[in-house]
């Protein structure tokens, strides 16, 4: 199949995207990804910014390798199992903002976990957050597939210059495809 190349990368262009990844993801190649990142954020920005882009890029994949129910197992050279997880991550800039917004699919128990923390987490302010923050770490973790106890998302939420914007749209077999939208402006924009 031939795809028009040219095609994407005018659209590419045109929406500001500055990384997209949609594939396999695991843990020990977050790193490449991250290196991605890191090479597309602005030199001149500002180090409080560049580590909320970077922070929220962290979460966003722990995230999909976390609650993901496309997992594929698969033993690799040396013996090893290796448990991918399949997502898509988009970063773009635009007008001095940077958005992130990453995709793939849940179970339905777990979209109606995820529903649950992000609706609760976007009706705290900064101040609020943080103190949720510090509470969180002290509590004992109330999800078994969890590994940080919902500290990721309480994170983005606060690197995030607004409410995280998410959809769950159904798809067969119970799944849903978990999109979240998220947007860090520069000091002072909204």
């Amino acid at each position: 199949m031939k795809l028009d190349i040219r095609g994407y990368s005018k659209m590419l262009d045109q929406c500001e995207i500055l990384v997209i990844y949609n594939g396999p993801i695991w843990s020990s190649d977050i790193d490449n990804l991250a290196g991605l990142v890191t090479n597309h954020l602005d030199e001149d920005l500002s180090l409080s910014m560049s580590q909320a882009v970077f922070s929220v890029f962290v979460e966003q994949i722990n995230n999909m390798m976390m609650y993901s129910a496309d997992k594929k197992s698969r033993v690799v050279s040396d013996g090893q199992v290796l448990e991918t997880s399949k997502g898509i991550f988009v970063l773009s800039f635009h007008d001095g903002s940077y958005f992130i917004q990453t995709g793939n699919l849940v179970s339905d128990s777990n979209a109606t976990i995820l529903k649950n923390r992000i609706d609760y987490l976007n009706t705290l302010n900064k101040k609020e957050l943080r103190q949720y923050y510090k509470e969180r770490m002290k509590s004992e973790n109330d999800n078994p597939e969890s590994k940080g106890g919902g500290l990721g998302l309480i994170e983005i939420a606060r690197r995030s210059s607004s409410p995280i914007k998410y959809e769950l749209e159904p798809c067969e077999g119970g799944l849903k495809y978990f999109t979240t939208y998220i947007v860090i402006c520069q000091k002072g924009e909204e």
